[in-house]
């Protein structure tokens, strides 16, 4: 079995050498921040807490017909989002490590790309209130790829409810979610181009984001892998 640098260096490094206690992953639909969240708690020994989103009851319909369902769907993901960041509330995350694999503050990015103007108006009075009795992690994780490589990873997982995703929606969220984060300040942020690399089926890939994520950051981080890290 190949034991290079990489692998040497994530053998020795603990749970104990990341100082953060509370990580979020985020990024556009099919990016695998789902399979990112969950490696990234195993790796730590953390609580895994997953967005809620098979349990959508307007999900299917959504996508069949953005513009009838948008606020039904958006509103339902709020209030569940808000429920899950409530129970975070009444633990200690500082005796629990903790990764989830949404930032609530996301929540508004969905919204101004589905919602009518009025729609949009509505959710604005209601998404900052909720929004004061969320705890803000200590990292988040935007993993970034291009609107045809999320594409092709949406086709390859074949959800059902996804199919009708169509190239011009992928584009529009992956504006508004680059618009958003290039303007995130709340928490330190590591913005990862994921286009070239494969974490979830090369070991080495995934070492190489956790080392990324080991390191201390302060503000925001921009770093993009090639898919051939042999040479690092």
């Amino acid at each position: 079995m190949r034991i290079g640098k990489r692998f040497y260096y994530t053998r020795i490094m603990s749970p104990e050498t990341f100082k953060a206690n509370y990580f979020t992953v985020e990024g556009v639909i099919g990016v695998g921040k789902t399979s990112f969240a969950g490696m990234l708690a195993e790796r730590l020994e953390a609580e895994l807490v997953n967005e809620e989103v098979f349990e959508n009851p307007f999900l299917a319909d959504f996508y069949k017909n953005r513009k009838r369902y948008a606020l039904s769907c958006q509103l339902y993901f709020l209030l569940s989002r808000f429920q899950q960041q409530q129970q975070l509330m009444t633990r200690d995350l500082f005796a629990q490590r903790i990764v989830a694999d949404y930032l609530f503050a996301k929540d508004s990015i969905f919204a101004s790309v589905n919602l009518s103007d009025r729609e949009l108006a509505l959710y604005n009075r209601i998404a900052p209130i909720l929004a004061r009795d969320v705890p803000r992690p200590d990292l988040v994780i935007y993993l970034q790829a291009s609107a045809p490589v999320l594409l092709q990873r949406i086709r390859k997982r074949n959800y059902s409810f996804e199919r009708s995703i169509d190239s011009e929606y992928i584009r529009l969220l992956c504006k508004a979610y680059d618009y958003y984060f290039f303007n995130y300040i709340d928490t330190p942020l590591l913005v990862v181009k994921t286009d070239e690399i494969d974490f979830v089926n090369n070991p080495e890939h995934f070492d190489d984001l956790i080392e990324q994520i080991s390191k201390p950051i302060s503000g925001k981080k921009y770093y993009a892998p090639a898919g051939d890290l042999a040479g690092k």
